[in-house]
Order: C-alpha cells, then structure tokens, then sequence
C-alpha cells in the first residue's frame, strides 16, 4: 500500500500562514463592494510583469472589489513612433501629438489593450487564474479636450479628462465587470485625444468617490530625507514634500501631486507602489505597514476612551504578550468589568495600542498598566502617545506620581522619566497585590 504523501510543502509555517490570514480578515470584509482604481504604465505589460499582476487583480475582483484599470502605453508609443522613423517631441514635458503621432499612439494602445484583455481572459488550470471568470468592460467612457496651446506651442491631439460617464462605468461593475480605460479620450465631434495615464487615473477615481486610488511605479514610494520610506503621508506632509527643495524621483514628481489632488477631491487612499515588487498590491493592501506610501487627507490615528465593543480588539492585543509573561493575564469577564480605566490608539479603524489608568487616591499615585503597541507599530510614536495620554488624566485627577510594574520593558520607561524604586514606594494595597513570583520591577515617574 502506498504511502500517503503530505501536501504541505517543505519549509511551510502553518501558524504563522494562519496569523497572517487571520490579520488579513478585517480587509477582506472591508474591501468588499469598494471601488478601486488601479494605475499602471506600459512598462508593466512591455517587462511581462502585467502576469503577475493579473493573479493579484484576479484575487481582489474574486473579494468583491469593484476594480477599474487604467493602463499607459508609453514605452509601445515610443517603439512604433521609433519603428516609422517619427521624430518625438516634447513640450514641458508634455507628448507634442501630431496626425501621425497620434496615428501611433492608437495603434499602439490598442495593441497593448488586447494583449492586456487577453492576460485577463486566463484560465489555466494549476495556476492562481484557474476558473477566474473576469470579464473586461471597455468604452467610450472619457470625454476629453485638447490641451491647447501652451507656451506658444500648439499641443494639437494631445488632450485632458473633461468628463467621466459615471452612470455607464458604475453599470459595468455592478455587473461585476473590471473596467479597462486607456488613455485616450473622445469629443463630441468625434475627434481622439492621446491622454496622460495619471489624468485618466486621477479624474475617473475623483468621479467614481472611489475609496483607493493604486499608481504603480519604479520606486518604492515617496522617501524621507534619510532615504527611509514614509510609509504614510497626510496631504499636508506631502505637500511638504513637494515644495521641498530635495530632488525627488520622476515619478514620485509625476503622481505625487495626483494623489494629493485625488485626497483633496475626496478620494480615501492613494497609494504609490512598486512595479518590480512581487505581489505589491496584496502587501500593501492586506498588511498593517504596507510596502509603498499611502496619502491621505488627515491622519488615520485616533486615540480615545475604550468601549465594551473594544474589549475584543484588545484581549487580541495583549494575548500574545500575556503569553510571554510580559503582561499578567486578564479574563474577558475582567476586561469587561475594567473597560473604563482603558484607552485604545486606533490606526484606520484598527486598534494597535492601549493602555489602563489604576488610581489611588488616597496616595496620589496612579498606575500605568497594560501599555500595549502592536509590534508592526511601536516606532510610529504610539506607546509615546498613550504614555502622554495616561499621565495628561493622572493630572487631572489630581496624582502626583505615575507608578508601573514591567519585567522586560525597564529600559523603555527608564527613557521617558521613570525612575526605579523599591516595592515599598507602592501604595499600600498595591503593595499587599504583589506577586513575588513575578519579581516585576517598579519604577516612578512625578507628574
């Protein structure tokens, strides 16, 4: 009799598999139904990374995301303008499209639109697009305007977004269609326009209230002054960041402003990612850090008074620090009877940190317990954030003193003002509670 063979692949973790899967949960059930705007060059589909892309694609329209592609074709303008011996010019940056550029500018989007069709139109069996049953909606949907001239110079079949069909492109994902948009747009005298990728992207997601807009790119994302990656950008910093006089990559100068302009226009997210990445559309959006910058209008952390509806966030929070004995254990029963002493950091509707005020009024002390971060957040300034908090309401309760019990966190309150003190400096009945097989070590900090 044969031997059963095991399909776990070798080097497999099975539990850290399931708590990733697990913290992936919230955006799976949040991302249902939302619209979402993704943007790509040509580039994607000319290196033949658009494959992968499509597996990614494939897995969020099978999550329920109403997805609305807008793809460039630079690189294939570029061929067939080189291939006709067309010269290509350029006017503040901006492609000068004559009649026969503009004759290879549609040649060349309509061939990368098919081939884009047909990556989209995959069923292989044994691959992540087996029974994938994506179909492709396209149109007429942008109406478009010349751009004019500019400077002097006639910009002729170049052209911008003057309208978006909303009602037509809503029709096609409610059928559960993904729509494709190229960049061209059409007048109501019937003339073509060769458009920007970054217009199209930007004015149809500001019309579709989408809740993300996705620009893929070269880089990572917008980078800090230490070339450290600045995971999140409210449009104020990011507006920061281009008035800057640092030089900043060509494409984060080319849809940095879009994404401001997107937040501004009501727009949730946007997001700037790289192409190279394998798999970056699902690391940033199904993982608390991400791997690219996010914009948004304002901050996405709030700190406040916990609720009964908390308790279970929270219980997740410190399970995993109870276990290593950093935390003593708490029951749910207790939790729930002590909500009112809690406080919560959340991250976009996410809580990644608490903390618990205990006072003793009658030695006016109070005792910081149950400061807690989530690890993918504790160089973000949240533990700071909910010490800050924690002390602000011991004042205003009128305590004197701040006292904590920690066994593996000592050098961290050492850092913001605590001072080690003897068991005896507890309060009394703090004093009579303590656990000697704990052996914590107690530290002080006057308010």
């Amino acid at each position: 009799m044969p031997q059963a063979t095991s399909a776990v692949p070798a080097g497999f973790d099975a539990p850290e598999f399931v708590a990733w899967f697990r913290s992936a949960a919230p955006y799976i059930n949040a991302f249902r139904g939302r619209t979402f705007v993704v943007a790509f060059g040509g580039e994607v589909v000319a290196d033949g990374k658009f494959i992968g892309l499509t597996h990614d694609l494939n897995l969020l329209a099978s999550l329920g995301v109403r997805l609305v592609l807008v793809h460039g074709a630079r690189p294939q303008i570029e061929q067939h303008l080189s291939r006709n011996n067309i010269e290509d010019h350029y006017h503040r940056g901006i492609r000068l499209t004559d009649a026969e550029t503009m004759q290879c500018v549609k040649e060349a989007i309509g061939r990368v639109r098919v081939e884009i069709e047909a990556l989209l139109s995959m069923g292989l069996a044994n691959s992540p697009m087996a029974n994938a049953d994506i179909r492709v909606a396209g149109g007429n949907f942008i109406t478009a305007q010349p751009m004019g001239v500019i400077a002097g110079v006639d910009l002729l079949h170049t052209g911008c977004v003057r309208k978006v069909d909303v009602p037509a492109i809503k029709d096609r994902l409610a059928a559960g269609e993904v729509v494709l948009l190229s960049p061209l747009g059409y007048s109501p005298t019937g003339e073509v326009f060769n458009l920007t990728l970054e217009d199209v992207a930007t004015r149809t997601a500001i019309a579709l209230d989408a809740d993300k807009l996705i620009f893929l790119m070269d880089t990572d994302g917008v980078l800090g002054r230490k070339g450290e990656l600045l995971r999140e950008l409210t449009v104020a910093q990011a507006n920061a960041v281009l008035s800057g006089k640092r030089k900043l990559p060509d494409d984060v100068g080319l849809f940095l402003p879009c994404a401001v302009h997107a937040c501004e226009a009501g727009v949730a997210r946007t997001h700037l990612i790289s192409r190279h990445a394998d798999g970056a559309v699902l690391q940033e959006l199904f993982s608390d850090i991400g791997i690219g910058s996010m914009v948004v209008e304002t901050t996405l952390n709030t700190l406040r008074d916990a609720t009964i509806n908390d308790v279970g966030g929270i219980l997740q929070l410190l399970q995993p620090l109870e276990e290593e004995g950093v935390l003593v254990r708490r029951s749910r029963e207790l939790l729930e009877r002590e909500i009112g002493r809690f406080v919560v950091m959340e991250h976009d509707r996410r809580i990644v940190g608490c903390a618990a005020l205990y006072p003793f009024s009658d030695e006016a002390a109070g005792e910081l317990a149950c400061l807690a971060v989530q690890p993918g957040h504790r160089r973000h300034g949240y533990g700071e954030a909910l010490l800050g908090h924690i002390s602000a309401e011991a004042q205003a309760q009128g305590l004197l003193k701040l006292f904590v019990l920690t066994t593996r966190t000592a050098h961290w309150f050492v850092e913001h003002g605590f001072k080690e003190v003897g068991m005896e400096k507890l309060p009394e009945q703090k004093r009579n509670l303590y656990n000697y097989q704990r052996r914590s070590k107690v530290f002080v900090k006057t308010l």
